[in-house]
């Protein structure tokens, strides 16, 4: 992995509290130029609040913030910033190439507006008025806004939320040629098969920590070569001792293992359960690796 004095951003240490509780713990956290990173991990985990010191819109409690060198809270540093969030809303009277265009005047240096609106999708809804456009239009909106100013780090918050299949992939497909021209990329998203195609990178969050950083393929292969789902009369803890396995439990009705070796682990599970039924085996995702690295050690084999 690149070192992470190449780091654009960073989190050193940083303790906050919010409400009275203790949101982030001591978090150490980089974003490096030339990568999209994914910060994935369970609601209240700290995603959010670590983004908003990031993006300077919070401040720690103890240890630093860091933007470019820079407190992120510095305008010189929040120039080189593009920023797509879930909850920013667009003024309804602005044509797109009219927000497009006051948004980019921040800029020192901006994309070419009609660059910018192409790159979004926008080009042939330029002169719709906001309050004209649909839900995943308004996303393409607020991710020009985020790149009309070539921002050397794009923070995109849950970026294709409410976007069709077709806008979604191409919107990733600017992403990653973003990141290629060396822009740095931090993602959030529920969609972790989105995370699992753009990200180089994964930081896992709980409880205020990063309990993993890696690729998406090392942490698939953390959760074992293969899924199995079926109908068995044989409990988890007896399943949990069949060869290759190394995860066992129930999903509803189901029983569900973890294998290093799918056949060898099908092969016993016929053996001890000849009553079998609804058999299924599919390879590892990055779902099912960041449920094994969170769950409790007592839940990974569960009565």
């Amino acid at each position: 992995m690149m070192d992470d004095l190449a780091a654009v951003a960073r989190l050193s240490m940083v303790t906050k509290r919010l409400g009275g509780r203790v949101v982030l713990d001591g978090l150490d956290l980089a974003i490096r130029a030339g990568e999209v990173t994914a910060l994935l991990g369970p609601n209240g985990a700290g995603k959010t609040t670590s983004v908003a010191l990031l993006t300077g819109r919070l401040a720690p409690d103890a240890g630093t913030a860091c933007l470019f060198g820079l407190d992120p809270r510095r305008p010189a540093a929040r120039r080189r910033l593009g920023v797509m969030l879930q909850s920013a809303g667009l003024p309804d009277v602005l044509t797109l190439r009219e927000l497009v265009t006051v948004h980019a005047g921040y800029y020192p240096d901006p994309r070419p507006i009609e660059e910018t609106l192409a790159l979004a999708g926008l080009t042939d809804l330029a002169d719709r008025r906001c309050g004209q456009l649909s839900g995943g239009q308004a996303r393409r909106v607020q991710y020009a806004l985020a790149i009309c100013g070539r921002a050397d780090l794009l923070v995109l918050d849950e970026p294709t939320a409410a976007m069709d299949c077709g806008a979604a992939r191409a919107l990733w497909a600017t992403v990653r040629a973003l990141a290629d021209d060396g822009a740095a990329v931090l993602l959030t998203s529920h969609d972790l098969a989105e995370a699992d195609s753009l990200a180089d990178r994964v930081l896992v969050m709980d409880a205020g920590r990063i309990v993993a950083d890696d690729t998406p393929a090392a942490l698939r292969a953390r959760a074992g070569g293969s899924v199995i789902r079926c109908r068995s009369t044989l409990p988890p803890k007896a399943a949990a001792l069949l060869p290759a396995v190394r995860e066992a439990g129930m999903e509803g009705a189901d029983l569900r293992l973890v294998s290093a070796d799918a056949a060898a682990t099908v092969r016993a599970l016929l053996d001890a359960d000849g009553r079998l039924e609804a058999l299924r085996i599919v390879d590892a995702t990055l779902e099912d690796a960041i449920a094994a690295l969170l769950a409790p050690t007592e839940e990974r084999i569960a009565a």
